[in-house]
């Protein structure tokens, strides 16, 4: 038993190892250097409008105190191909088109990685391919002929993250299945037999039996009331330790992303948040998440080791023969998700899918807030690098405060997931409203609408307190709505639209940006797009959801 412990704890540390390198890339490059970077990049090369003569580049970052001298109404256009694109939305267009290929390449892996021989490999295959790429901005400056190739490094280093993520969410059920508090509950259960007891079938053959009733009837109920209440304590404790796991992992990821941003604020500022500052920061992600991941590679397990279980959360998959070919689950995987999508089954779990059409505009908008935020405060407030570094360390700072202070708010008022999923989504809506209203702000006050940069500050701790909150609700009540034993079928379909694999948002905002010349149009659509998703949200039954869930079945057709 000791042994067991001790390879649970290797195992455990192993996966938070990871988490710690990961999401650094997240709150480090993806939400904050990467898309300022490839505007830059963008700029760097790119023209005025509109003779489209003189170099953006002409109009730099003050030295001194690191503002943009250049007119409000400047616009930045760089030519791609035969197409002339803002510089804004260069950064929106490529981040759009990466969770586009991330989404495809999380699909195809989704049968692999659920195979737990070649789940390491997956996951250190594409943390290579994810950190290596961040670590070649680097080398690549903006005055490089091939500047270009930036495109594809941010695109390489997003899939490798998403890709890797998959991977190492599906060692969660296990581990909290490997849970000493868990296993000691099933070592209960397992005591008192898997199958139904011999009494109980003797009772259901032979109830005439008068003579022998009684004696059945005071021992058979007491071992099934037991088992009842182990099974429900098995249950409890299961869902305790897998939100225990994912949350500690949360935790460390953005402990890791602060501590980042801290150590890169000084390079960002001695250099007046220069093009190589920044491709520096993205750079130390990169190295970061390469040497963190290396105890994950030494402590995470190649295949399942041999633990208690219980009967339905066993995995026939695992057991599978070496005929197992990685082409044939490529194939399968896309043959599942269009089963899964058909209409007869969307039916049967009406309120599942419900969910995720929302889950689906809110995990695309709050991802678009953070991206677009970040773009609108570099182009439009003219906020210094060393600024948006100070908003990156605020939001995840209030994120982790703003995930322990609701669930004490939700248990003060008795909320349900619900009620607090839905506030939780109005809250943020008010942060693109509020962006809207500088339409009549601007030019006439001081403040209001988003037009200083003061304002910012205020709005990251902010929306930095919701959506830390909003991304724990979502996936525990997205959990009250799977069907038992098909987890991880269903979160791949979860983790599709997950905040690294929204991409239909920036490329309307990036439409919006190039058609109009002005960003802060795009919070009409933000707004637009969160809201449409409260009035489905709000329709969905939960207590029906469970017990379809709960009675669902798939059928896989050719």
């Amino acid at each position: 038993m000791l042994t067991d412990t001790r390879q649970y704890r290797k195992k455990l540390h192993g996966w938070l190892s990871y988490a710690f390198a990961s999401e650094v890339f997240v709150i480090v490059s993806l939400t904050l250097f990467l898309p300022i970077c490839l505007e830059q990049f963008a700029r760097d090369n790119g023209y005025l409008l509109p003779d489209k003569i003189e170099p953006c580049s002409a109009l730099r970052t003050s030295p001194t105190n690191g503002t943009t001298v250049l007119d409000v109404d400047s616009r930045c256009v760089v030519k791609i191909g035969w197409a002339w694109i803002d510089s804004a939305s260069f950064s929106l267009y490529i981040y759009s088109i990466s969770v586009a290929l991330q989404a495809i390449t999380v699909i195809s892996m989704g049968g692999i990685a659920d195979h737990p021989p070649h789940r390491k490999k997956l996951l250190l295959g594409f943390a290579a391919l994810g950190s290596i790429a961040a670590t070649l901005f680097l080398l690549l400056p903006s005055t490089s002929p091939v500047w270009y190739l930036s495109a594809l490094l941010a695109m390489s280093a997003n899939v490798g993250f998403g890709a890797s993520i998959v991977a190492m969410n599906a060692y969660i059920p296990s581990l909290a299945q490997e849970a000493p508090e868990v296993v000691d509950i099933m070592s209960q259960l397992l005591a008192l037999g898997d199958g139904p007891t011999a009494d109980a079938e003797g009772d259901a053959d032979g109830g005439s039996e008068n003579a022998s009733a009684p004696l059945l009837a005071r021992s058979a109920p007491t071992d099934a009331d037991r088992k009842n209440e182990l099974e429900t304590e098995y249950q409890v404790e299961l869902s305790r330790a897998t939100s225990r796991i994912s949350s500690l992992g949360i935790a460390l990821g953005y402990g890791a992303g602060i501590c980042l941003l801290i150590v890169a604020l000084i390079p960002v500022t001695k250099l007046g948040g220069s093009t190589f500052s920044l491709r520096l920061a993205i750079g130390l992600s990169g190295i970061w998440w390469a040497v963190f991941t290396i105890p994950a590679a030494l402590w995470l397990p190649s295949s399942r080791p041999i633990a208690l279980s219980s009967r339905r959360h066993t995995e026939p998959r695992d057991a599978e023969n070496q005929e197992w070919n990685s082409r044939r689950e490529i194939v399968a995987a896309w043959v599942r998700l269009r089963n899964m999508l058909r209409w007869s089954e969307i039916k049967k779990l009406r309120n599942t899918f419900k969910y995720l059409a929302a889950w689906f505009l809110l995990s695309d908008g709050f991802t678009t807030i953070t991206s677009t935020a970040i773009l609108f405060g570099k182009t439009t407030l003219h906020m210094s690098p060393s600024a948006l570094i100070l908003i990156g360390v605020l939001t995840p700072t209030s994120g982790i405060l703003g995930s322990l202070l609701w669930p004490v708010l939700q248990r003060k008022f008795g909320w349900s997931n619900l009620k607090v999923l839905v506030i939780l989504v109005i809250l943020a809506s008010m942060i693109p409203a509020y962006g809207c209203m500088g339409f009549a702000f601007q030019g006439r006050t001081r403040f209001g609408g988003l037009t200083t940069q003061s304002e910012m500050f205020g709005l990251a701790v902010y929306f930095g307190s919701v959506y830390g909150a909003f991304q724990g609700y979502a996936r525990a009540f997205y959990a009250e709505l799977l069907p038992p034993g098909e987890e991880a079928r269903w979160y791949g379909l979860f983790s599709i639209t997950d905040k690294s694999s929204s991409f239909i948002g920036p490329l309307v905002v990036g439409i919006i940006s190039d058609l109009t010349g002005n960003i802060r149009y795009a919070f009409f659509f933000l707004v637009f797009m969160i809201w449409l998703a409260v009035p489905v949200l709000i329709s969905v039954d939960v207590d029906q959801g469970r017990r379809d869930a709960q009675e669902y079945e798939y059928h896989a057709t050719s």
